[in-house]
């Protein structure tokens, strides 16, 4: 097989085009040529006609490609862009034994407690899963009520619940993690064998949406039950039987007694009670974590699509940004989680707290586009050497947030959030919120440290992306939950201090999305294979 790089298509093209490209690149005949795929698909709207496309839009592609006589054309060309090609790719090494002493028990059922479940269940391990928020149907439900004035359910929310925070999101599926073993690309084959589109397996950045999430986890979870493996949902973990010194079993709702030497600990980055459950074990060792907080800005999503891809915007996906700022305080701001054509989500979940998210449904069709910008905050600024500092530390500002809003999501417009006032109306752009919105002044609902970066921040990326900066654009808040504040030490074997449980995915502080996530969740089902065949190192 050869890979070419660097295949420059037009907006739009088709499969009968690339070929031709591909043919031209290469320099063969159509009957030479046996086969291809998309290997990489990434959108260049740059701007400048330094560009190599006077300023319109284009795809870059890498292709794979079957070729007669591989070797022959190998030897007798030589083009920097053209080179042999071997895909890479995952397969769990581990298969159950017939009799298991006991079977593995997974906390959570988000990205990382669901992949390390179905790859536990497809390997005959017959998992035991236990969510404490309820399964999707009934999920969706609660949440929905909840943004339509209803009550909030502590239990099961935006963030607790079959899929894990990030089936109420864009989905995105993009991760920074290096990947040499093709994990990353098994991860998103199991989203497309559960019903995703495949070209999530090429675009240089795939995204779900949450109306398709809800499907493929609902597909996902049938899978692990049809492999006889087991979920219980609302089913709170709230204690663990320790014997001997190690894992013997936890405890379910404060009654049920499930017995297993082997327990995945999978609960996501907003288990406050089960951070501090485990904490009052002392018998798990803890870290504090930085993160960063900040809030959700608002635009147009036509306004950013005409800056990013000009004329082109109506014909491409919705455009998208990332945006950085360097602040004289020292501190960085940056946009986080943008979600084009999408909503701003109260994402709360304990009572008396505000937090808020983003939202995107696979066509990405909303009136704004809306993106956290956020300042990272470290230990230092937790005021505590506690473990769990960084908890209270995010506890503090949301219920900072929840009193502004008087229990709605404050809100205010980029000019006075500038001046220090509360704003008395929307200006052009309108909000595209899931729950109520109450005009407040953010700027009692951060530390000052963080609301100088972002004002001094998001002026700053108005130079970049003209209109960011404008005065009627929308911030909310407030945005606390980017990532875990705790890591749940874990070594070498992917076991914690107490042996027998193992720390896995966003919650614990190893991972930072869905993809991240659901690829710790595999590497924590290969430590508890491991496990079960009485070796000790992942």
């Amino acid at each position: 097989m050869l890979r070419i790089n660097q295949i420059r298509m037009p907006v739009p093209y088709d499969r009968d085009m690339l070929r031709q490209a591909i043919l031209k690149k290469l320099g063969v005949r159509s009957s030479d040529l046996i086969d291809f795929s998309i290997l990489r698909e990434s959108l260049d709207a740059r701007k400048s006609k330094n560009a190599g496309h006077q300023g319109s839009p284009c795809y870059q592609l890498s292709v794979c490609v079957s070729l007669q006589n591989e070797k022959k054309f190998l030897s007798g060309r030589h083009n920097k862009d053209v080179a042999a090609y071997q895909p890479v790719y995952y397969e769990f090494p581990f298969h159950a034994k017939e009799n298991l002493h006991s079977r593995p028990i997974i906390i959570g059922t988000g990205p990382a407690g669901l992949f390390c479940g179905l790859m536990l269940a497809r390997a005959g391990f017959r998992p035991l899963l236990f969510e404490r928020g309820s399964r999707l149907s009934e999920r969706v439900r609660k949440v929905e009520d909840f943004w339509n004035g209803g009550t909030l359910d502590p239990e099961c929310n935006a963030q607790f619940g079959e899929g894990g925070a990030g089936t109420f999101s864009d989905g995105k599926l993009n991760t920074l993690v290096k990947d040499p073993s093709g994990l990353h690309r098994k991860v998103l084959e199991i989203f497309t064998e559960a019903g995703a589109p495949e070209e999530i397996l090429y675009v240089q950045k795939p995204h779900l949406g949450t109306d398709q999430l809800v499907q493929i986890v609902r597909n996902i979870r049938e899978e692990i039950l049809s492999l006889g493996g087991e979920i219980y949902f609302d089913s709170k973990v709230t204690g663990l039987q320790i014997r001997n010194g190690r894992i013997s079993g936890v405890i379910v709702n404060d009654e049920k007694e499930y017995a297993s030497d082997s327990v995945v600990l999978a609960p996501g980055h907003s288990a406050r009670d089960t951070f501090r459950m485990l904490y009052d074990l002392q018998k798990i060792d803890m870290q504090q974590k930085a993160f960063a907080i900040g809030l959700r800005i608002e635009h147009p999503q036509e306004m950013i699509g005409r800056m990013q891809y000009g004329d082109y915007y109506d014909k491409l996906p919705a455009a998208d940004y990332k945006l950085t700022a360097k602040t004289s305080n020292g501190r960085s701001a940056y946009t986080f989680c943008m979600c084009p054509g999408g909503y701003v989500v109260n994402a709360s979940s304990q009572e008396g707290m505000t937090a808020v998210n983003g939202m995107s449904n696979r066509s990405r069709d909303g009136q704004n586009a809306n993106s956290a910008v956020i300042v990272t905050v470290t230990p230092e600024d937790f005021g505590s050497d506690h473990p769990l500092a960084g908890v209270s530390f995010q506890e503090k500002w949301e219920r900072r947030a929840w009193l502004e809003g008087k229990g709605k999501v404050p809100v205010q417009l980029y000019a006075d959030f500038q001046a220090g006032k509360i704003s008395s109306s929307f200006g052009q752009v309108q909000p595209m919120h899931k729950g109520a919105v109450s005009f407040g002044n953010l700027r009692n609902c951060l530390p000052d440290y963080v609301c100088e970066s972002l004002d001094e921040g998001i002026s700053l990326m108005g130079h970049r992306l003209r209109g960011f900066d404008r005065p009627d654009a929308i911030l909310s808040g407030v945005e606390t939950r980017t990532s875990s504040p705790v890591r749940i030490v874990r070594g070498q074997d992917g076991q914690s201090s107490l042996p027998g449980l193992f720390p896995c995915g966003e919650g614990a502080g190893y991972a930072g999305g869905i993809t991240s996530a659901a690829m710790d969740g595999i590497r924590i089902a290969e430590a508890v294979a491991r496990f079960y065949e009485g070796e000790n190192t992942l």
